[in-house]
């Protein structure tokens, strides 16, 4: 909804008693309709169903369509060329090359869009360690957008943080606006375009919210390695009667990060960002955006739970539209059907979202060619080969393009795609790590045993979490 016709909506009375004194003139965001500040989930929720944004389910959960993207746009992320970082970048594949002009040209034109727009800005910090935390304003097109940033990152405590608030990096997503690839290089109409200088990044064309979340990560990925912390790609969770105990599992989407971290007999850090620094282990983000297809409450009741409540977003979850109740085992829209919600709605979550250095480090790679055994123990130099090689495979609808099978990969850093240094300085930060603390390394294979994928059998997440107990 555009709301060009100046409809009064459920929330405009109180879109600007949260505006923070840094204002939007200030991204050269100007003559818009009306601008959201820092609304409530609640408020968002009445917006977001106002605007047929989505849907309630039964027990409150907002369900969104994200339309064609289902998925990363892989393909479509580009990083601004810039003689003060370039150096520092990992040009490639994951990294493509855009230039300051074109950028410049399609920033303009993006602001040209908004006009006379409704806007929705959520102010936010990344990182629960303080030393390191970054504060990051949203600006989107979509209420629900604003909804997921509440979910998925740390918030303001007060009506005075919210006034004084200044943003160090600022992400403005309009899934309703598209580039033209012959005017600005992109390689569809879809782009994702970060500029460290401006401290700005753009996101177009897609309403997949996962975007806005790996495009944090992949910020934090270049700023943290500058200043010692190692940035990883992996979720988290801690002894509870030893904050250093912690264990660390890297994995690609859908290799068993979440599942595995969801651990009753421990307390969960984090599901899938994290940074290691001097001080320990502390999450980058304050929700989980678990996969959800085919959950089971007798296999995960923690995450199965979060489906019933009021302040999750399902994305891309089949509902009946009559009694609005769910079907997590239908995939016809995608097999990458997401659950938002705040870390909070797991019992056993860790409130500070930090603890101290891990013991543990499991690298799971989800094996399609059955040849990995279910557990090994890894030496440190085995287990920095496997973590620069990445061994694994790519679980279908985690991006575009993929297929139902999966798909054998090597992602360095188990994260190739967020990584903006070269994989060696994550791999050095690491080796560093584990001397110093004398982390215990493990390979633990969540793909086939007995024959590759069609053949052999796909290890229960039971199992795995038998062994690594």
């Amino acid at each position: 909804m555009n709301n060009l016709l100046n409809i009064k909506t459920p929330a405009e009375s109180v879109a600007q008693l949260r505006k923070a004194d840094f204002n939007l003139s200030n991204h050269s965001i100007g003559n818009l309709r009306l601008a959201y500040w820092n609304l409530t989930t609640e408020a968002l929720y009445e917006e977001a169903v106002f605007r047929g944004e989505g849907v309630t389910s039964a027990g409150g959960p907002f369900i969104a369509h994200t339309g064609k993207h289902t998925a990363r746009s892989a393909n479509d992320k580009f990083v601004v060329r810039h003689s003060d970082s370039e150096n520092n970048i990992w040009w490639g594949v994951y990294n493509r090359p855009f230039t300051a002009e074109k950028f410049g040209a399609l920033y303009d034109r993006l602001l040209g869009y908004l006009q006379g727009r409704d806007v929705f800005v959520e102010d936010a910090y990344a990182g629960a360690d303080e030393t390191y935390r970054l504060p990051v304003r949203f600006v989107t097109e979509q209420a629900w957008h604003g909804m997921f940033i509440r979910n998925m990152f740390l918030l303001p405590e007060s009506l005075e943080e919210y006034k004084r608030f200044v943003p160090e990096f600022t992400i403005i997503a309009v899934p309703g606006f598209k580039a033209a690839p012959s005017v600005d290089n992109t390689n569809s109409d879809t782009f994702i375009v970060l500029n460290f200088e401006k401290k700005l990044a753009i996101v177009g064309n897609t309403e997949y919210a996962g975007e806005l979340k790996k495009s944090v990560f992949t910020l934090l990925n270049y700023l943290l390695p500058l200043q010692g912390v190692l940035s990883m790609h992996c979720s988290a969770n801690v002894n509870p009667d030893d904050a250093n105990d912690v264990a660390l599992f890297f994995g690609l989407s859908g290799t068993g990060k979440t599942t595995l971290s969801a651990d009753p007999t421990r307390r969960l850090i984090g599901d899938d960002e994290h940074g290691w620094s001097d001080n320990g282990v502390f999450n980058f983000e304050g929700g989980c955006y678990a996969k959800v297809i085919g959950l089971s409450e007798s296999a995960e009741p923690e995450i199965y739970a979060t489906t019933k409540r009021f302040g999750t977003i399902l994305e891309n979850v089949c509902f009946d539209p009559v009694t609005r109740l769910i079907d997590l085992d239908d995939d016809s829209i995608t097999e990458n059907t997401r659950a938002s919600y705040p870390l909070e709605f797991i019992a056993n979550a860790v409130p500070e979202k930090k603890a101290g250095h891990p013991k543990n480090i499991v690298l799971l790679t989800c094996d399609a060619n059955g040849v990995m055994p279910p557990i090994a123990r890894l030496s440190p130099n085995q287990a920095l080969y496997q973590f620069i090689s990445g061994y694994t495979s790519k679980i279908a609808g985690t991006e575009v393009g993929l297929r139902e099978e999966p798909e054998i990969t090597f992602s360095a850093c188990f994260g190739g795609p967020f990584m903006v240094h070269h994989p060696y300085k994550y791999a050095e930060l690491l080796k560093r790590k584990i001397e110093h603390y004398g982390a215990k390394c493990w390979l633990v294979n969540t793909g086939w045993v007995g024959g590759p994928y069609g053949v052999g059998k796909r290890i229960s997440i039971r199992y795995t979490r038998a062994l690594l107990n």
